[in-house]
């Protein structure tokens, strides 16, 4: 008689409707793992992508800026074991801050923020009490930069390059690692959503989001604490710790000020 098949490894990732997310999803299940995978927007052609690669997969569409939307993608995790955690989920808001609706605001610092450090807390304590696990938070180099006419999406990464090093420190001896991506201008829905279309960043060039997971996916496996994605995004980060402040935002303000992509 046939010993039972040892169950596969299983892999919550956020935000994996598209871009980054959609492409750790999809690495995770090019390495054997099962899938539950959420985002605020439809998951239907993404959960195909990754059943056809041999993954059981369960989809959760919530808005993780919400304690609902948390609490529901916890709940779908039920007592399941999870062996690998990709907070990916998040989202920007470009143009000047005083003229932002404060709802747009909040969602931009609830998904970032809150939602991520909610379900993190929730994992990483399972985690820690079976001594096993590996999490990967998408951060971004945006993190080091004052973001002028993106100042609160900046601030939000700042926030969350910052908690995930702090993290990884105090998990130290655990078992558990915690590793960041800090990825630059990636190919993604990113722009639409910040409403950036018409900016001189998103005329420019961007990083495939694919080669930008894997390089996130090879950095969690191997307990790696950060990876930059692209060499043009660590001069930007090396760059940001030795300029004046003000030299870095208004650096940040001729890529991202709107109306510059129409020059």
């Amino acid at each position: 008689m046939d010993e039972p098949n040892a169950p596969r490894p299983l892999a919550v990732v956020t935000g994996a409707s598209s871009g980054i997310g959609y492409n750790l999803a999809k690495i995770a299940a090019e390495h054997g793992y099962d899938l539950i995978v959420a985002a605020d927007t439809p998951l239907v052609e993404a959960v195909m992508d990754f059943e056809s690669l041999g993954a059981k997969v369960q989809a959760v569409q919530c808005d993780l800026a919400t304690t609902d939307g948390v609490m529901h993608l916890i709940q779908a995790i039920g007592d399941r074991e999870v062996d690998a955690l990709m907070a990916n989920a998040g989202h920007g808001l470009g143009g000047s801050f005083l003229a932002q609706d404060m709802t747009d605001i909040l969602h931009v610092i609830n998904t970032n923020i809150t939602g991520t450090v909610h379900l993190i807390q929730h994992v990483a304590r399972s985690m820690v009490a079976r001594a096993r696990g590996r999490i990967l938070i998408t951060g971004s180099i945006a993190g080091f930069e004052p973001g002028s006419f993106q100042a609160v999406y900046n601030g939000t990464k700042a926030f969350v390059d910052s908690f995930a090093h702090a993290l990884r420190n105090e998990l130290k001896g655990t078992e558990v690692t915690v590793s960041l991506l800090m990825p630059g201008v990636t190919d993604t829905e990113f722009f639409v959503r910040a409403d950036m279309l018409d900016t001189k960043v998103n005329t420019g060039k961007k990083a495939d989001p694919a080669a930008v997971a894997r390089l996130g996916f090879k950095a969690m496996v191997k307990g790696e604490a950060d990876v930059v994605a692209g060499l043009k995004n660590k001069l930007e980060v090396a760059l940001s710790k030795v300029l004046p402040a003000q030299a870095v935002a208004q650096m940040h303000r001729k890529q991202v000020e709107p109306g510059t992509g129409k020059k």
